[in-house]
């Protein structure tokens, strides 16, 4: 008898999780990030940039903030704070402000009060690094639709191209650069 009311009553609650809506929050800076991926070049570009954003734990952080601060602050007042410009996301190792404007982002540590700003360049079609005596580091150019400048660890850059195995190559040239900077 015990086992067929437990039955009857995980039925009942699964079946009630199907017909009532839920509030698991809309994601806005995950949502927000994977769009801006998806526009910044062809699936390679776009690759490129996820395996990065992957390495570097950006999906990761974001998805993150949007499942333990975003999505809660959404539940309980009703808006999402990254509809404004600025979002808040909690790091390793502190706090960031990261304010996005038409011309790039600017993230900003709450621990510190270190800054970087990331532009795009439009006519370059580059997006550059601002340092902090006002000069830029490039850090990827489009070369056109089947390549892209990147900068390697001798610092010059190559010409990568955007496939499968360009995208291969130069993981391979960035993962020796590495190990050899780290002798």
């Amino acid at each position: 008898m015990r086992k067929t009311s437990l039955t009857v009553a995980v039925v009942c609650a699964l079946m009630g999780s199907m017909l009532l809506p839920s509030c698991i929050g809309s994601f806005t800076l995950t949502n927000k990030l994977l769009t801006w991926n998806r526009q910044i070049g062809n699936k390679f570009v776009n690759e490129l940039v996820f395996f990065a954003f992957w390495v570097l734990p950006v999906y990761e952080v974001s998805a993150l903030a949007d499942v333990l601060v975003l999505n809660s602050i959404e539940f309980w007042s009703g808006s999402n704070p990254v509809a404004s410009g600025t979002t808040v996301v909690e790091g390793n190792d502190g706090r960031y402000l990261v304010s996005v404007d038409k011309k790039g982002y600017t993230i900003k540590s709450e621990t510190d009060g270190s800054e970087v700003r990331l532009n795009f360049h439009a006519d370059s079609r580059s997006w550059a690094m601002q340092m902090p005596d006002g000069s830029e580091m490039t850090i990827f150019s489009f070369v056109d639709d089947e390549h892209i400048a990147l900068p390697t660890p001798d610092g010059e850059s190559t010409v990568v191209e955007l496939s499968d195995a360009g995208l291969y190559a130069y993981s391979q040239l960035a993962t020796a650069g590495a190990a050899y900077a780290m002798r």
